[in-house]
């Protein structure tokens, strides 16, 4: 019964995290988003990152927090974006997560700083993106960060 109850408990936090991170898609790609779609995204970003942080690993964590910064950028708010794409990479980083999550991490990090309207950094991490870019291993990983690092103005 009580291993039930884990199983029935780790279902409800996967799809809550789920079902969060995609309703944030969702309301990011809504370019006539209200004040309370707004605020309905940052709330559902850190919901789906919490649900993730009870039952996920690191690679979900390194996820979620990729894309609060992401939603962050959308809010024009570069403070929040900086310190969750921060998150983002020091994950990466501290459990050698690499292939294409090490790649978002710089990406996330460029946005963030692009964002702050920081150029200098913006651009080193760019380069950074592309470099470990270059070593994603699924070439339609590898063309969507490079699609990505052009929506980036440094």
């Amino acid at each position: 019964m009580a291993e039930e109850k884990k199983t029935e408990e780790k279902n409800f936090h996967k799809k809550f995290a789920v079902d969060s991170f995609n309703l944030v898609w969702t309301l990011m790609e809504n370019k006539n988003r209200t004040i309370e779609e707004n605020d309905k995204m940052i709330h559902a970003a850190h919901a789906s990152r919490f649900q993730w942080g009870e039952i996920g690993t690191p690679v979900e964590f390194e996820r979620g927090e990729w894309q609060i910064s992401r939603m962050y950028t959308v809010l024009n708010r570069p403070e929040p974006a900086l310190y969750h794409a921060k998150r983002c990479l020091d994950i990466c980083k501290q459990n050698n997560i690499g292939d294409w999550e090490i790649a978002f991490a710089y990406e996330a990090m460029a946005r963030a700083y692009a964002t702050a309207g920081n150029k200098t950094e913006c651009e080193k991490y760019i380069k950074l993106a592309k470099e470990a870019g270059e070593l994603i291993k699924e070439k339609g990983d590898k063309d969507y960060l490079f699609n990505e690092l052009k929506t980036i103005a440094c």
